[in-house]
Order: structure tokens, then sequence, then C-alpha cells
């Protein structure tokens, strides 16, 4: 007799990207929002210096112009008001459409792991058309792996040092691109495998590691098509 084979298919590959300075330049809508919070509260905040270093939590970037007994009122207001200044402004990065589709035409499912408080994510998203399959907010780093691990995610994509620690706490492939505060040096100092100027460079490292993935032959930390190093070393 011959031997049995299962026709069960492979489970779909999942992807993960963050947010700001990822899938979206909200710098615009986040200064605009700040600059409205200092006019309602009467407190300097130096939106300019914001903006520089996204990714974290609100909090922590309000604790550097607000008492301590202040941050959470002030987090609550910031996130009222901020659909009225902060999503006309913010557009998408480069790629970041096509990458998301990239993986919903393979088959697989994309989804967004964001520190930003998901109904303001959504809303950028919306406004932007930008369809993930799962949207999950208020996750910051090694607390990303929690959504990661939860929808089996292989791969997650960022912008961040945060972004890499995530990804590798969820035991997923840590794919960066060094469109926000981080460069390509600290991205790959904090761990990230794969390194991508940007992403209009996802879509085609998508296919290889797809491709490689079914063949047994993917190893991570190997240099990838569109990887930022690999391309330098090709230049």
């Amino acid at each position: 007799m011959a031997p049995m084979v299962s026709l069960t298919p492979p489970p779909a590959l999942t992807v993960g990207f963050d947010l700001d300075m990822t899938l979206v330049d909200s710098r615009p809508g986040i200064r605009a929002a700040f600059l409205a919070l200092t006019a309602e509260t009467g407190v300097p905040i130096d939106a300019d210096l914001a903006i520089t270093r996204l990714g974290p939590p609100l909090e922590q970037e309000l604790a550097h112009w607000f008492p301590q007994d202040r941050v959470a009122e002030v987090g609550d207001r910031y996130r009222e008001i901020y659909p009225a200044f902060a999503i006309t402004p913010s557009t998408a990065l480069p790629g970041a459409r096509e990458s998301v589709a990239a993986v919903q035409a393979s088959g697989g499912r994309a989804i967004v792991v964001t520190a930003k408080f998901q109904p303001n994510a959504e809303l950028h998203l919306a406004h932007l058309g930008i369809e993930p399959d799962v949207v999950v907010g208020s996750l910051w780093a090694e607390a990303k792996a929690e959504a990661l691990r939860a929808h089996g995610a292989a791969v997650y994509v960022g912008d961040h040092t945060g972004d890499v620690r995530g990804a590798r706490a969820a035991g997923a492939l840590s794919v960066a691109v060094p469109t926000g505060p981080c460069d390509e040096a600290e991205l790959r100092a904090a761990g990230a495998d794969v390194v991508l100027a940007d992403l209009t460079a996802f879509p085609a490292w998508l296919r290889t590691y797809a491709a490689r993935v079914a063949e047994g032959t993917y190893a991570a930390g190997v240099a990838e098509a569109g990887d930022a190093s690999a391309a330098a070393d090709r230049a």
C-alpha cells in the first residue's frame, strides 16, 4: 500500500507591521496634535523634538513635559483630540500599501501591532487605504510579542529597536526599515535579521523569503535580496 500523503495545506504566513514610521509617516499629524495640546494646556511641548523619537508609548514622551501626576490625564486628552489634528496630515510611507497587499496576495495575513491607541491607529489606516486583517494597539517592545504569538506571526516589520525586541521575544523574524528614529547600525545591533532600505523593497524580499521557506533553504541572518547591507555591497 502506498504511504498516505497529508493534504493539509501549510499554515498561511502571517506578517506583522508596526505603524508609526513603518507604514505611516505620522510626524506631521503628531506635531499638530502636540501643538494643539500646548495651546490647550499652556505647557510648552517641543513638538519638533518629540517627533524625532516616535515609537515608545505616548506617556514616555509626555513625562518630559508634564509632572508624573498629570501624565495619564493629559495622555487621555491627547488621544481624544488626536483624530481632529493628526489623521489628515499624515501620509503613507513609500511601499506601505504594497507591502500589506503583497502579504495578502500571497495568501497570508497582514496584522498591525502598534503602541498607538488602537482606535487612532485604525483611523490612520482607513484614511490611507491600508487594509490589514487585524489591528492591535497599545503594545510596545517586548509586549508586542503577546499579539504576534497570538496571531502566529512569523515575521514582524518595524522601524525601531523596540520593534526588533518585540519580534525576537515572539520568536519571529525581525525585518527592519531605518525610516524612523533608528538607523541601520542601531537596528542591526538590536538583533534585526534583515534591514531593508524602506518598504519599497519588502514585496520582493517577501517573495524570496516565501520561496526559500518552501524549499527549506531560508537561514535567518543571511543577507537577503533587498537587505540594505547586501545592496550596499553591490553598489
